[in-house]
């Protein structure tokens, strides 16, 4: 087949997002760059990490791709590197990011845009009643009864959470709720560090019809902190054991699945979604990463319930496609089912769940470059043979607290002008010896394979910590790369955990102002019913 890559206007795809059809826009910038500013619809795909995520993102190779850059070519340089894995329908959005507003469209500031945004419009139209930091401390300090939940992830509630709260990601609210509530009259409370998570939460147990009275906390852990209350740290509390759930939560679970228009197939049924050669289907295991690990369908990936509906352009990155919502209780795939529904997906449930006999393709492993890896022992031996060019890939911000003496920190997009402008005074030859320093092999070697394009022959690299075991000398540069040149760190969002009041207000001001920012056909696509 032909592999095309053309460009597209805005306006192109504007009405491309909306004729029904699968398409995939992909946004190929660092992670910095979509945080400023990127289409509602745009799916991140960095292109430091772009064969590492791209076949799990949108599987089906004939899937109608648009690749948007910042106007400065990556985007050509990733249909490239798409057209080698296979991939036969791409284009490229003329003018990238900056051609998008020119057209008069707007670009969202922030992360997981389609997730925030349906929070927001929960609240609004289904009047999810919230509490706030005030209320809920007095409530605390004059011990009335409740039951305080963070529906985040494990891993975030140790590094913060509000006191006495007690660890249930969203995914598991519904299968153990009633293990948790120690009567049908105990106020239930959920809180994440923000908004979404606290109002999916709370929306997902009052849609589920539970007889316990449901409240998010207004604004999260940065609520909390605003109103000059005290966040605990590392706390341990969490729900664990295995789910048993009973007829009450089946029963809810099922209902909930029916209003939303949630699907059961059959295996036959599913089956025919799965050899669809002209649809995309992802298979999702909501469970827990314990639950994945210790078995599920083979061919299923792993995405626990709360985090999907969160983040779902972190897993789903072809719009028009369909999913099949795996558990093994049938209470947590009904109801994550429906609510990605909600969010305006083609969801359904499959009878069996992880034990139904299907046949599901597992997602390709891309092939990366082969690059020579200089290990410890050999380091500093090897450098001052070599006097390689020293470059290092490794996430900007570890960058500037530690790295090898004289390296230049550089990120896969702009790797190959870093590496040809050379260092002052050196002329620029194809067979110098370039030394990538990584975190890890798969970046290297992703920055390696334009290097290798480029006609550069002696491209090595070596983990960051074996220069420190090898005694080679290190320094730190806390202002550099520049916060403009970090262009893979999104500063806008991380820096509200870090105890800045002021971005966590603005944090907040953003979520609560993206409904106003959208269009028709953007907010159009949520499934919400009316309250």
């Amino acid at each position: 087949m032909t592999t095309r890559t053309h460009q597209a206007t805005a306006a192109q795809v504007r009405s491309w997002l909306n004729d029904g059809q699968e398409i995939a826009l992909l946004d190929v910038r660092e992670a910095g760059q979509f945080g400023e500013g990127h289409p509602f619809f745009a799916i991140p795909l960095p292109y430091s990490r772009l064969e590492l995520d791209v076949l799990k993102l949108v599987p089906r190779k004939t899937t109608r791709v648009v690749l948007i850059d910042a106007g400065d070519g990556v985007g050509e340089h990733a249909a490239t590197r798409l057209k080698t894995l296979g991939y036969t329908h791409l284009h490229v959005l003329a003018g990238g990011a900056p051609g998008w507003l020119a057209a008069g469209y707007v670009l969202f500031k922030g992360v997981n845009l389609p997730s925030k945004t349906f929070g927001e419009q929960v609240e609004h139209t289904l009047g999810t009643p919230h509490i706030s930091a005030q209320q809920l401390q007095a409530r605390l300090t004059s011990g009335e009864p409740l039951l305080l939940l963070d529906g985040r992830t494990f891993e975030e509630h140790r590094k913060m959470t509000i006191p006495g709260a007690l660890s249930v990601p969203n995914g598991e609210l519904a299968a153990r709720w009633h293990t948790l509530a120690p009567d049908a009259t105990t106020p239930i409370v959920i809180h994440c560090a923000g908004r979404t998570r606290s109002i999916i939460g709370a929306q997902i147990l009052r849609s589920l019809g539970i007889p316990n009275p449901v409240v998010a906390l207004e604004n999260g852990t940065q609520g909390w902190a605003l109103a000059g209350l005290s966040l605990e740290h590392g706390s341990t509390r969490r729900a664990s054991g295995p789910i048993t759930t009973g007829e009450t939560e089946r029963s809810l679970a099922a209902l909930e699945a029916t209003q939303a228009g949630v699907p059961t197939l059959t295996a036959a049924q599913a089956q025919g979604w799965l050899d669809d050669s002209q649809r995309t289907t992802y298979v999702l295991d909501v469970r827990s990463a314990e639950e994945f690990a210790a078995g599920t369908l083979p061919g299923a990936r792993h995405a626990a319930g709360g985090q999907l509906l969160q983040a779902t352009d972190q897993t789903i990155g072809v719009r028009g496609s369909r999913v099949i919502v795996l558990d093994d209780e049938n209470v947590r795939a009904p109801v994550m089912a429906a609510w990605l529904r909600r969010l305006g997906l083609d969801a359904a449930i499959v009878e069996g769940g992880i034990s139904a006999p299907l046949q599901v393709r597992p997602v390709e492993s891309p092939v990366l470059s082969a690059v020579p890896e200089i290990s410890p022992g050999e380091l500093a031996t090897w450098v001052a043979q070599h006097q390689p060019q020293l470059m290092d890939v490794q996430p900007s911000l570890a960058f500037r607290i530690r790295h090898a003496a004289g390296a230049t920190w550089s990120v896969r997009p702009r790797i190959v002008s870093d590496v040809q402008s050379g260092k002052a005074g050196e002329a620029a030859t194809l067979d110098r010896h370039v030394l990538l320093l990584a975190a890890d092999r798969s970046t290297a070697q992703l920055a390696a394979t334009d290097l290798l394009a480029a006609g550069l022959h002696n491209v090595s690299w070596a983990p960051v910590e074996s220069w420190a075991r090898a005694g080679l000398a290190l320094q730190a540069t806390p202002a550099w790369p520049t916060d403009a040149d970090a262009i893979d760190y999104l500063f806008f969002v991380h820096d509200r955990h870090d105890g800045n009041l002021e971005a966590a207000r603005r944090y907040l001001a953003w979520e609560t102002g993206l409904i106003a920012q959208c269009k028709p056909d953007e907010l159009g696509v949520f499934r919400l019913p009316v309250a």
